[in-house]
């Protein structure tokens, strides 16, 4: 009895050890089955029956062609496509389209793994110890598929933009190590939150992070292709954005970023008073109406006067109107507004690759791949809190101090 049982144990181990082979025979067998039900619809007839077709041309079997491998995402196996002769329409498989050798889903995961840092040269590796031994995947196969990407990229930068209801607008710039100019390229980045709350990446292409120009030709092209103007628009106050904005879209609001504002003033104060003039610089910028920010900035500007740093004071008052614009809309989307942070956190899974990666010959080729991986980032990226309320703003509802303004209190105010 006790052998019994260590022999059924045994064969229980042998069976589990040998699970995945079994399922992908399963697979395989599933594969071709519906490969052959798809010739027998096509013929209108199983296998070795005759029937003349309507327009007097007979058609049949012929063989297979040679065995191909198929990529799934659960592993890879081995088909034969059935041909067929003598049909007036040609035999494509539905399920099995010609030239096709991994589905959609395993595409999908080569720029995720692109992403999270896997170098060309170790997908080979990688990749064949989750997809079997026999996956057709290599770094070339990804160098093809970043070829791939470069008419991808350039269908989506014609794409139409009119239905696109667009309430913020957030914009930013990348640095690549690309090419051999002197001038530092980058990529310059626009995504924007639409009247649903939902965050989309409205533009990509490469240019030069400070240059008005560069920033002018890339709004023109968003108006031309339909984008209305943004009810806000944040950014970096270095931008070159701020020129372009004036001539494209001078009816949409501007906001800047109080991160980047934060450390350029702290240059300006000496480092052992830092940590008493980030305190002074978060008050400033986390006050619940615009009064107080005035107030709390007062009392910063006679801070500095103490400490011998005034410089530190002027670079605050610098561009001031951009920095509170942020109190004409919702109380409750304010972390958003404040910051160019919602497009500056899918930059550091790109940093994450592009630091890691070797130097890029081009600027076209890192343009193409960040492009790819934002798209990736994309479906990840989070609804704004209370989208309620950005269709509001949408429509143009007055704020002030973040809160919505009946028609009495805008009577009063009058």
């Amino acid at each position: 009895m006790e052998k019994k049982i260590i022999k059924e144990r045994e064969e229980s181990r042998v069976e589990w050890e040998g699970l995945e082979e079994w399922l992908r025979g399963k697979m395989q067998g599933h594969i071709q089955d519906i490969l052959e039900e798809e010739v027998t619809s096509l013929l209108g007839r199983a296998r070795s029956e005759r029937k003349t077709t309507v327009d007097g041309s007979e058609g049949y079997r012929n063989g297979y062609g040679k065995p191909r491998r198929l990529t799934l995402s659960n592993g890879t196996v081995e088909v034969r496509r059935p041909r067929v002769r003598g049909t007036a329409d040609r035999f494509e498989s539905r399920i099995l389209p010609l030239f096709k050798r991994r589905s959609e889903q395993v595409d999908e995961l080569l720029p995720e793994l692109y992403l999270h840092g896997l170098a060309e040269g170790d997908f080979d590796l990688a990749l064949r110890g989750l997809l079997g031994e026999k996956a057709p995947i290599s770094a070339s196969s990804v160098a093809r598929l970043k070829e791939k990407w470069h008419g991808e990229l350039l269908a989506w930068q014609q794409r139409s933009l009119k239905d696109l209801e667009v309430a913020y607008l957030w914009a930013d710039g990348i640095y690549v190590k690309a090419g051999f100019d002197k001038e530092k390229a980058a990529v310059l980045v626009v995504l924007g939150a639409l009247r649903d709350g939902t965050k989309v990446i409205l533009a990509l292409r490469s240019g030069y992070r400070e240059s008005t120009e560069s920033w002018a030709e890339l709004l023109r092209d968003l108006k031309g292709r339909g984008l209305r103007a943004p009810r806000l628009v944040i950014a970096d106050g270095n931008l070159g954005l701020w020129g372009a904005l004036a001539q494209v879209y001078p009816e949409a609001g501007e906001q800047r970023c109080w991160n980047h504002k934060i450390v350029n003033v702290l240059d300006r104060v000496p480092k052992k008073k830092h940590r008493q003039a980030k305190l002074f610089l978060r008050q400033i910028a986390y006050a619940t109406t615009r009064d107080e920010c005035e107030e709390l900035k007062k009392k910063f500007t006679a801070w500095c006067e103490k400490q011998g740093c005034s410089d530190a004071s002027r670079i605050l008052d610098r561009d001031w109107e951009r920095m509170v614009t942020f109190f004409d809309f919702p109380a409750e989307h304010w972390q958003h507004l404040r910051t160019t942070n919602p497009v500056e956190s899918p930059f550091a899974a790109l940093r994450l690759r592009t630091d890691a990666a070797k130097r890029f010959k081009k600027v076209e080729n890192a343009t193409a791949v960040i492009w790819k991986m934002l798209l990736v980032a994309e479906r990840r990226f989070r609804r704004l809190k209370y989208p309620e309320l950005v269709e509001l703003v949408f429509r143009g509802v007055r704020f002030i101090d973040g809160v919505i303004q009946s028609q009495q209190q805008e009577d009063a105010a009058a």
